[in-house]
């Protein structure tokens, strides 16, 4: 099994930069596929960003790309997700997930581990 806790949320103005970290425990997180999803106010969760075990292939959501990049340290156990020019439809609670399955997808349902969530609050 692995524990992840998120860090690094709060209030930024639109346009600022936020890098959100994800510490994982446990089990090496080399052996896990990562990714972050969202869930806004009112709204489901959603995908934003995944890397592969190995750390050499990713994906976005359309939302995000160009300006969000996840990036993993598999020696320290550590997943990130920078965040450039942010804009207030980014606000969101921020989780990390784990997936220990072979498969790698955008799915939520791919991920059978998640921490607890970071807020990010993007004023206009």
């Amino acid at each position: 099994q692995v524990q992840l806790v998120e860090s690094g949320g709060g209030l930024v103005q639109a346009g600022g930069s936020l890098r959100l970290s994800c510490a994982a425990s446990g089990r090496t997180s080399s052996t896990y596929h990562m990714a972050w999803f969202r869930q806004g106010p009112g709204k489901e969760r959603e995908f934003v960003a995944t890397i592969i075990r190995g750390g050499t292939l990713t994906k976005y959501a359309d939302s995000v790309k160009a300006r969000f990049t996840i990036s993993r340290d598999n020696a320290k156990n550590m997943v990130y997700l920078q965040m450039n020019t942010l804009k207030p439809e980014d606000t969101a609670v921020y989780y990390c997930a784990a997936t220990s399955e072979s498969l790698w997808g955008v799915a939520a349902s791919f991920y059978n581990y998640w921490g607890q969530g970071t807020q990010v609050t993007v004023s206009s």
